[in-house]
């Protein structure tokens, strides 16, 4: 495998969409919260499209909506692949760094409102996690060797098992915030009752990017041993049928 330092420098990023917000479109996590500094905003803010409505609307439980993309890469050795990758793959936030796979999530939030006279409930929260997963997809030419062959589908198995892991965790951070928006209580007013929703979810995905900050940072030291393990394991699986 040293011969083949394929995505050793190449992490799959999840990034983050404000709804109805382009520039806040396709922004690393890296990238985003330094541009929230700079503009004085908190990137937990900006991973949040709150949708406020003042009424009652139906109950509903914590929902994930996950679409997949595809884009071609062709070539019949990995050091084919891997310009294919460095040509093909998703960029993110705008830069010229082309990566393997990636994931854009985005969370949508609605909360229902009951007021009265002189207080304000919280009725009803609805979080959605919408994650839409990139993938890459080799077309081998005939020539591709059986080695090549055999190291791509290793390889694109564990890019994808890596997006679905960062889709898992911003899922399991939705129903965090959707069960955390529900203790938010009688209030004396909706204003107050929203400042607080609003509060609890920077917290909440506050704490979902430091997860997948914690996530990536463990993927990227484990690389090599990973991929060496995968390999040894699917030859032995290969030798036993």
């Amino acid at each position: 495998m040293r011969e083949m330092p394929l995505f050793s420098n190449h992490l799959c990023p999840w990034w983050v969409e404000t709804a109805g917000s382009p520039a806040a479109v396709r922004v690393p996590y890296h990238e985003a919260e330094a541009s929230a500094k700079r503009k004085g905003e908190s990137m937990k803010t900006a991973a949040l499209a709150l949708f406020l409505a003042v009424g009652i609307m139906p109950a509903s439980a914590s929902e994930l909506a996950k679409t997949y993309t595809y884009f071609s890469i062709r070539g019949a050795t990995m050091a084919d692949i891997d310009r294919e990758l460095a040509r093909r793959g998703p960029s993110v936030g705008g830069g010229n760094e082309r990566h393997p796979g990636a994931t854009r999530m985005e969370f949508r939030t609605k909360l229902g409102y009951a007021a009265t006279g002189n207080s304000c409930t919280i009725r009803t929260v609805k979080v959605q996690v919408r994650a839409k997963v990139i993938l890459p997809r080799w077309y081998p030419p005939r020539r591709a060797s059986f080695e090549t062959r055999f190291v791509w589908d290793t390889l694109a198995s564990d890019i994808r098992r890596h997006e679905e892991q960062h889709v898992a965790i911003a899922n399991s951070y939705g129903r965090k915030l959707e069960s955390a928006l529900k203790t938010v209580g009688r209030q004396r007013n909706c204003a107050i009752a929203g400042e607080k929703a609003q509060k609890i979810s920077d917290r909440i995905l506050g704490q979902h990017d430091r997860a997948q900050q914690r996530f990536d940072a463990a993927e990227s030291a484990g690389f090599e041993r990973r991929l060496s393990k995968l390999l040894k394991q699917r030859l032995r699986e290969l030798k036993r049928s």
